[in-house]
């Protein structure tokens, strides 16, 4: 059998022919497998065609597509059913219907990060069986649909212009308009894990309200975490008010404490209870305090996660610890040195810890009288210290010096940017 490539567009509506030569129906929809197998790096996954929808005496039928056989005669497509068999109950499982739920539909464009909309789905019939193996996103893939892509390419022709073919091959698509699917897709199948959790963010955020909320729902709670983060307030909010309370408060709590603060406050204040009633006491009122503070002052910025070490520590104790606990970037901007009340004694610098001697201790390495805010300062007041003293991260003490949290220079620059979007 020779390679036939063909469009969705080509075969939804074509009659069905039997064996004879006579048709026995028409073609409404392809059923492939969405089921991703384990593959080697460089190997690409199409997904086959395994039924076909049609009706027959006005009745609907599932056929095996194993028994379809494609020919072109000039431009005509043939479909020809050798054999009449219905496809089994149980194959439907981790299936999908071309027309129904991937023509038209939302998908992401895994490597270009975006997201696109399905104007008509690209085949090939080969000895092995017919398989989907890339989506068309351009105009021309439109125009074929309505039937007027030639004509068009033909007037184009005469200005020596055509239209632009914009395939994406399958295996670089995840589609996300999970609304309208009356099936489950196997977990492992989706793609979007792979994206940072940024790029994630922006397509959410270009979703409808159904669909951004069902994607979400997809994620683990920790990528959920790190998504939400990204995204813009009204995104955040719309998100957090259309999960489960027990799904909501289980990734607040993978959050930084200042920044489920920041999301709470643009919620009512009934949701925001019930969500912080929900989360783990710890977190709970760790948000808490922070919502306590007034917007202007430094506390409602600053995050209560930090590291603390003694001044006995050695700098392989406090290596070997870093890598227990493996913290996030902005934590060890700078490592905070505590007496056993928690009071604000000095700070370590990364590249000081990393170039000591193993067996130095940390007094021998920190500095002492680290520049410090109190929690209750003025917010303006910070970017002139940082500037001043280029800081990445400035501890946050109370009157007594006790520490109790950090300000980073991410969120100090987030402050200022949000202030001058609303001036």
């Amino acid at each position: 059998m020779t390679q036939i490539t063909f469009y969705l567009s080509q075969i939804i509506g074509a009659k069905l022919y039997d064996a004879d030569g006579d048709s026995i129906g028409r073609i409404y929809d392809l059923i492939i497998s969405a089921a991703h197998p384990a593959l080697p790096a460089d190997e690409s996954f199409r997904p086959m065609v395994i039924g076909v929808k049609t009706r027959m005496a006005r009745k609907e039928r599932f056929l095996k597509f194993r028994h379809v056989e494609v020919t072109r005669i000039e431009k005509k497509y043939i479909f020809s059913c050798k054999t009449q068999e219905d496809l089994p109950e149980k194959s439907f499982e981790n299936t999908l219907l071309l027309k129904k739920n991937i023509l038209d539909r939302q998908i992401v464009d895994i490597n270009g990060h975006k997201l696109v909309r399905v104007n008509d789905i690209r085949m090939v019939s080969i000895s092995s069986g017919t398989y989907a193996i890339a989506v068309d996103v351009g105009t021309e893939g439109l125009l074929r649909r309505i039937g007027i892509s030639g004509i068009v390419n033909r007037v184009l022709s005469l200005t020596k212009k055509h239209l632009n073919a914009n395939f994406i091959l399958w295996d670089d698509v995840e589609t996300v308009d999970f609304a309208n699917f009356n099936i489950k897709l196997s977990s492992s199948s989706t793609k979007l894990h792979t994206l940072h959790p940024s790029d994630l963010a922006d397509i959410i955020e270009e979703m409808g309200k159904s669909s951004r909320a069902k994607v979400f729902e997809s994620l683990d709670e920790e990528k959920a975490a790190d998504v939400l983060e990204e995204l813009e307030p009204y995104a955040q909010a719309h998100i957090i008010e259309n999960l489960p309370i027990e799904k909501a408060a289980d990734v607040l709590e993978k959050m930084p404490a200042d920044e489920v603060a920041d999301l709470l406050d643009v919620l009512e204040d009934d949701k925001a209870q019930l969500l912080l009633n929900e989360m783990e006491k710890e977190s709970s009122e760790e948000v808490r305090e922070l919502m306590e503070y007034p917007g202007h002052q430094v506390g409602s910025i600053m995050t209560t996660d930090y590291l603390s070490f003694r001044e006995t520590h050695t700098v392989g104790q406090t290596l070997n610890d870093l890598r227990k606990l493996k913290p996030e970037a902005d934590m060890i901007y700078s490592l905070i040195v505590t007496d056993e009340n928690e009071r604000l004694m000095a700070t370590v610098s990364l590249r000081d810890l990393v170039v000591s001697e193993h067996n130095a201790t940390l007094d021998s390495i920190m500095q002492m009288d680290p520049i410090s805010v109190f929690d209750d300062d003025k917010i303006d007041t910070l970017a002139e210290i940082i500037s001043k003293y280029d800081l990445l991260a400035i501890p946050v003490t109370d009157k007594d010096m006790k520490m109790e949290g950090m300000v980073v220079i991410d969120d100090i620059v987030e402050d200022l940017l949000d202030r001058r979007k609303t001036k």
